[in-house]
Parts: structure tokens; C-alpha cells; sequence
């Protein structure tokens, strides 16, 4: 699948670029301000599900923006303002992201006496040492990590340095805007690095070198979703995220079981009076087997509230 939509569906990878601090410290003075994309429309969408006395909005995210989108309207800041906690995919506190560093260096790294490019072709070093070098690093830079934490690193670092910056991302201002109201997960982060980690050698690879060719691809992919994000077009949105769904396997495991996983919490939490604030990667809100899809299945209505 395309890398932009696999950073549209899980929080977890963003983190990651810590695993490489000091190229990430190399870098700093290169980085340049991405362009905003063009935007209209009401703005990202929102949707609430409610009974008698339980009320759960759903609110689609980007997991990283480049800075100067205005999303934050007073329609999600009410919602937000008026839920009794935040709910996001994985805890996002420091202590939590600190943990998630340190998870995926000790899950990404190869025993000793492995390297990274040992597992390679001729053809494929090549390829993937000339991705290495478009971002100033050196052939040896990640030869200690997995296939899937060296194409996750690969994937961020060109963002980062184009302007995308995880500080800006959704999350953090949601979570910045909730203060001191209760937050919860819907997952961990050992459940959704272990979905990379989880992948056959041979697909790790296959992954890294979707990284290493496809590096120029993932600013313009992610540029058009963000801008239909922005507009509140969930159909166009879900459009652009089916393009990179090839393979049903890795659907099934990023997205849809997820979703439906999803719902089946939602669905057992409308038992309990309250309202709560869910943000999650807007592709889990958008297209067939969306979170939505999965609630009607169990015939919970889903209203669009803006």
C-alpha cells in the first residue's frame, strides 16, 4: 500500500522518528515550510452517535500537517469542550510517547550480527542506498534496523524535512485544547507496531523498497488528502485511500478489523452515561467498512454534524 495511506491509519509510526535522532538533528536547518493545501468547504467532518443519556462524537485526524491549516472551528471546539474525555487510537501523553520510542527500538532492531542490507539484492542495495543518499545519510545509517522501522524512518524523514510536522498534527492539538479532561485508548502501541513487526522478512523488505522508490510520491499523496480532509470530503477522501489498498490482507489488518474493533467499543461504551470525544485517523471514517459502516451494521445511527 501507498506509505501516505499507511501514515493516515496509524499513529504510531509519527513517533517513530525519534528512533533517529541523530539524523533528525542533521537535518533541522534543511527543513522547509510545506505548502498549505488549498482548502474550502465547512471544514474536517464531524459525526456523533447519541442515546438517552450517552453521546460519542467521531472526528477524523491527520497524524501530521505541515503548519498554517486552520481546522479547529467552534463546532469541534464545542464537542470537544462538552465531552467528559478524549479518546485516541494509542495514549499520546510524554510518558506514554517516551515508552513507544523505546518499544519500537527494542522490536526494530536485527539480532546481532545481521544487517539490514544483508537481507537485500544487489539490485535492491542500490536502490535503496540512492534513497539514503536524496536524505544525506549514509549507506551503514539504518543497517541495525528491521526492513519495516527502516521504512517507516525512511517515509518520515523527507516529510520532516519538506515542512510536515508531527507537532502540528491533530492529536496533539486536540489533546493540547482537552487540558485536564480524562483521555483513553482504543489500542496500544505494542498491538500497532506489532503490525509491522508482525510482517514475514520478505514483506518487510518489500515495504522498505515501497519506501526507497516511492520516497518523491508520499508528500504529494498525503498533500491531497490533507486538502480533502480540510474540505470535509469523507467520499473524495476515501477515494485517494483506496488507491493504495491493494493488497486485501494488509486492509483487512490496518483498516477494516480495526474498524469493525472499533465500533464493537463503541457500541459497549453507549452502556455508559457520559460524552465522549473520539479522534482517529480519517480514514477509519471514510469509504465502505468504516467505523460507520460497522455501527449501522448493529443498527446504531451515525449523524454527520458538520
Amino acid at each position: 500500500m501507498k506509505l501516505a495511506n499507511l501514515l493516515a491509519l496509524t499513529a504510531a509510526p509519527l513517533a517513530l522518528f525519534a528512533a533517529a535522532p541523530a539524523l533528525a538533528d542533521n537535518h533541522a536547518s534543511t527543513e522547509t515550510a510545506a505548502a498549505v493545501p488549498a482548502t474550502g468547504g465547512n471544514g474536517p467532518a464531524l459525526w456523533k452517535v447519541a442515546d438517552e443519556d450517552t453521546t460519542i462524537y467521531l472526528f477524523g485526524t491527520v497524524h501530521v500537517l505541515p503548519q498554517g491549516i486552520e481546522w479547529y472551528d467552534a463546532t469541534i471546539a464545542n464537542a470537544l469542550e462538552g465531552s467528559d474525555m478524549i479518546v485516541t487510537e494509542i495514549k499520546m501523553d510524554p510518558a506514554s510517547e517516551t515508552k513507544l520510542q523505546q518499544l519500537s527500538m527494542s522490536m526494530g532492531m536485527l539480532p546481532s550480527g545481521t544487517t539490514l542490507r544483508s537481507l537485500l539484492t544487489r539490485e535492491q542495495t542500490t536502490a535503496y542506498e540512492a534513497a539514503l543518499a536524496k536524505i544525506g545519510a549514509p549507506p551503514a545509517a539504518f543497517d541495525q534496523l528491521k526492513p519495516w522501522l527502516a521504512g517507516l524512518t525512511l517515509s518520515l524523514i523527507p516529510l520532516m524535512q519538506q515542512g510536515y510536522d508531527p507537532n502540528s498534527g491533530v492529536e496533539k492539538v486536540l489533546l493540547a485544547k482537552a487540558g485536564t479532561k480524562g483521555q483513553g485508548a482504543l489500542e496500544t502501541a505494542e498491538f500497532q507496531l506489532g503490525i509491522f513487526d508482525g510482517m514475514p522478512t520478505e514483506g518487510q523488505v518489500a515495504f522498505l523498497m515501497e519506501a526507497a522508490t516511492g520516497m518523491d510520491e508520499v508528500k504529494p499523496t498525503l498533500d491531497r488528502m490533507v486538502a480533502e480532509w480540510a474540505k470535509g470530503d469523507a467520499d473524495a477522501l476515501a477515494a485517494i485511500m483506496n488507491e493504495g489498498m491493494s493488497d486485501p490482507a494488509v486492509a483487512e489488518a490496518l483498516l477494516y478489523s480495526r474498524n469493525a474493533n472499533w465500533a464493537e467499543w463503541i457500541d459497549t461504551r453507549l452502556d455508559k452515561p457520559g460524552s465522549v470525544f473520539i479522534a482517529v485517523g480519517a480514514g477509519h471514517l471514510a469509504g465502505t467498512k468504516s467505523v460507520q459502516d460497522y455501527l449501522a451494521q448493529k443498527g446504531i445511527t451515525v449523524t454527520r454534524v458538520k
